[in-house]
């Protein structure tokens, strides 16, 4: 698990660390493992033109004394510096003791830069950037020069993610000690590009995580193969009420996705039925309501249902079990007219909304996606997977997942219905509402990944790809693999 932490709690931890250090180590630390990355990604030092965008405090410290690595490495090294009365003092004389030279944002040489580093801001950045900034950046943005940002893409708020302006837009962000919730969710998860995550020291100071974000191995390790005492029976049983005579493709998708994900049994109930009995002559299905379907151990509801009333009576008859339950699609669409078929609920249920359906059940998305997705969560004592570019899973307790898996083919018709269907297999098995919610995302993100290899894909490229990205989970989580976007350095 990866740990995300917010502005607050990482300068807690590194208020802790110095008091027990000699000054500027941390600083020391931060600039050398940023260095290094940056010769790693350069593939050398002896040559490259490296232009540091610099403004005041720490942040542009960290860019000064790596800016002096890299120079004493045989890089050209300039530094334009935004506010020159406050650049850091320590930085300043070390780049100039390496021979780095210095100047101002008149003539940054941002067209031939092979490297520009983002040190005009850090985690205490508020607001989008200032003009000069601004106009930097985009010449930053029009050049040759890689570009990568120093712990956080400057004008990306370091809690939420959110982008209130001009930002730098990093290709690549070595950040100190923890990784930043801002990294990896909104629209700062965009402008952060690959993250890398420097140790500094922060372990032992750090408090428990704002939230966290799984790898291929915890996956893995709610993913077992069957034992040798398995039974269709023991490895869960999922109900799926979902699609219509008219539109059977949903509850096609969500039954061959939970057939497809691990359960021993697979139990279909409603009007999709013949098309749901072609498609996957594994599963037991009936016409009739969810209590025709026989025993499960997990619903998953919605997809494709309509919202008239033979489907809200489905739904209720669904959600007056004491069985975990997903509800998915119209069925949010219902429960956003009557908070009260779920709100009472003491059986685990998820809740599967997309940014539109999340603001008719608890009001706009807004900047915080992670606050919003907690909202929701407490609001009706349930486990929210709020999907998005990076989805986000929140239970009532206000424990967060922030998933790292995906691609921006799977915004296509039909890919939700097949994470339901995940997800509900998942719940079948008794793993705890939001654990399976975060596995759910993950593997639906891995098989939209894997499907886009062959290009453009269809819902149906996920299923049929699901026994495969299983495999491949295994394999990478025994291997130790991190999750992407996070890269231990």
């Amino acid at each position: 698990m990866i740990g995300l932490y917010t502005a607050d709690q990482v300068r807690g931890a590194e208020r802790a660390a110095m008091a027990a250090l000699p000054p500027g180590t941390l600083m020391q630390r931060a600039a050398t493992g940023l260095a290094a990355v940056c010769l790693r990604l350069l593939g050398r030092g002896h040559g490259v033109r490296v232009v540091l965008l610099v403004g005041s405090g720490d942040n542009g410290g960290d860019a000064l004394h790596a800016g002096a690595v890299l120079a004493a490495r045989g890089a050209a090294v300039r530094a334009v510096l935004l506010d020159p009365g406050r650049a850091h003092a320590g930085g300043l004389a070390a780049l100039r003791r390496a021979g780095g030279r210095v100047t101002g944002p008149g003539d940054p040489g941002l067209d031939r830069a092979d490297l520009v580093l983002d040190g005009i801001v850090g985690i205490g950045g508020r607001g989008g950037l200032r003009e000069t900034a601004a106009r930097l950046v985009r010449q930053a943005t029009e050049g040759p020069g890689l570009l990568v940002a120093v712990d956080l893409p400057s004008g990306v708020a370091a809690d939420t993610g959110a982008v209130p302006g001009a930002a730098f837009p990093a290709q690549h962000t070595v950040t100190f000690g923890a990784v930043k919730t801002g990294l990896v969710v909104g629209p700062g998860r965009g402008a952060a590009g690959t993250v890398h995550l420097v140790d500094i020291g922060l372990a032992g100071h750090l408090p428990r995580p704002d939230a966290g974000q799984l790898a291929d191995a915890d996956v893995v390790a709610h993913l077992g193969p069957p034992s040798a005492d398995d039974d269709k029976y023991s490895r869960g049983v999922v109900g799926v009420v979902a699609g219509s005579a008219t539109y059977p493709g949903a509850g096609v998708l969500c039954t061959g996705a939970a057939l497809r994900t691990r359960p021993g049994l697979v139990r279909y109930a409603g009007t999709a039925a013949e098309g749901v009995r072609a498609a996957w002559p594994e599963a037991i299905v009936t016409a009739g309501r969810p209590a025709d379907a026989g025993r499960v151990q997990a619903w998953v509801v919605g997809p494709g249902m309509g919202t008239d009333d033979d489907a809200r009576s489905a739904l209720a008859e669904v959600l007056a079990t004491d069985l975990p339950v997903v509800v998915d699609a119209d069925a949010l669409t219902m429960v956003s007219r009557e908070p009260g078929l779920v709100g009472g609920r003491a059986a685990p249920t998820v809740l599967t909304p997309h940014d539109r359906e999340f603001a008719r059940l608890f009001g706009d998305v807004g900047d915080d996606r992670v606050g919003a997705a907690r909202r929701g969560a407490a609001q009706l004592g349930c486990t929210v997977l709020l999907k998005g570019a990076a989805t986000v899973v929140a239970d009532a307790s206000g424990q967060v997942h922030v998933n790292a898996t995906g691609t921006p083919w799977l915004a296509t018709a039909g890919t939700g219905d097949v994470l339901a269907g995940i997800l509900g297999a998942l719940l079948a098995t008794g793993l705890g509402a939001p654990e399976s919610a975060a596995v759910a995302a993950h593997v639906h993100g891995r098989a939209g990944q894997l499907a886009a290899e062959a290009g453009p894909l269809i819902a149906g490229d996920l299923v049929r790809r699901l026994p495969a990205t299983l495999a491949r989970l295994r394999g990478a989580g025994t291997a130790g693999d991190a999750a992407p976007g996070t890269v231990g350095t």
